[in-house]
């Protein structure tokens, strides 16, 4: 099936990503405005302009608009503060109903912000980043968990975000990733695809996509040492993608493991979300043709795409189209 196969068909479909929606803010400053505080002597950083995205499971979700797909929702948290204001909005302008985004009195909205020489372009300074140590009120995971019942059958794909770095603190928890097994067993015609930094072993029944890194450590927790056939077995899943950057990706399955390779890209301009731009392409890619080593390739095309842009940037249907092959 050729990309343009794909693509023509992305805008009868829908996606739901679940899990931790972030607040990306991109924050320029001059140096040459960085003088000391008055009251502190506390050097300053001297921002000039901001621009922010979604972010973590909010960048698989700019990924699944940009390419066309016809519906795109997100189901996670955020607080009742301006950091959420600016989430709701920057998901709106791009398409992509938040209406199943919980809003947590006394929650900060999970932010990551970034700060940019405007002389160089470059990230040199530290991120400050606004993030939850404390596990969700109770109400709130039983209503996610039970939205997510409710909805997610209306869906084609559920893409399913476990972006939290801490043991407890994110919307991906035990009683979610129950109800998203149960759901792949509910309907087995839907993709459900699971991206997990800390935890991918706790998946079940659904497409599990770690990085090298993150695949070999889950391997190492359960078996003490790598073996991703015993892994796929351990999830009970039917595809388990082990991405490995430029050097492809290792397809594993009920037939063993595949390497499907990707194009060289001698100097990417940034790495930074290029693996939700491929779960995002491949999984779509899969929805509309069945056939997962092709949606490995687009996915791979689109991650291809993305590299050669500052931040975590996006593929567009024109985009992927000016590199059209058959996949």
């Amino acid at each position: 099936m050729t990309a343009a196969e794909i693509l023509a068909q992305l805008p009868a479909r829908s996606a739901l990503v679940v899990g931790d929606i972030c607040l990306d803010r991109w924050c320029s400053y001059d140096p040459a405005a960085s003088e000391p505080s008055r009251e502190t002597s506390i050097p300053r950083t001297a921002v000039v302009s901001t621009e922010v995205t979604p972010g973590a499971g909010g960048t698989v979700a700019n990924n699944l608009a940009a390419l066309g797909v016809g519906r795109v929702a997100v189901l996670g948290v955020l607080g009742n503060d301006g950091f959420g204001y600016e989430l709701r909005q920057a998901l709106a302008v791009r398409g992509i109903e938040p209406h199943l985004l919980v809003t947590v009195p006394g929650l900060q909205t999970f932010t990551y912000t970034k700060v940019i020489n405007a002389r160089t372009g470059v990230e040199d300074q530290p991120r400050l980043d606004f993030i939850n140590a404390r596990p969700l009120p109770p109400e709130i995971e039983a209503q996610l968990v039970d939205w997510f019942r409710a909805e997610a059958g209306a869906y084609d794909v559920i893409l399913i975000s476990d972006q939290a770095e801490t043991g407890q603190a994110g919307v991906v928890t035990a009683a979610m990733r129950e109800e998203a097994a149960a759901l792949a067993c509910r309907h087995p015609d839907k993709i459900v695809w699971a991206d997990s930094r800390l935890r991918p072993e706790l998946f079940r029944r659904a497409i599990v996509k770690p990085n090298q890194q993150e695949a070999e450590g889950a391997c190492r927790r359960l078996f003490g040492g790598v073996d991703y056939g015993r892994l796929r077995a351990h999830l009970e899943a039917p595809l388990l993608l082990v991405t490995h950057g430029a050097g492809g990706v290792l397809m594993v399955d009920a037939r063993g493991e595949r390497w499907v390779r990707t194009r060289p890209i001698e100097k990417p301009i940034d790495i930074c979300g290029a693996g939700d731009s491929f779960s995002a392409g491949a999984a779509m890619a899969l929805a509309v043709s069945g056939d997962a080593e092709a949606s490995v390739r687009f996915g791979n095309l689109v991650a291809s795409i993305t590299i050669m842009k500052k931040g975590t940037g996006t593929a567009s249907p024109t985009e992927v189209l000016a590199d059209i092959r058959d996949l």
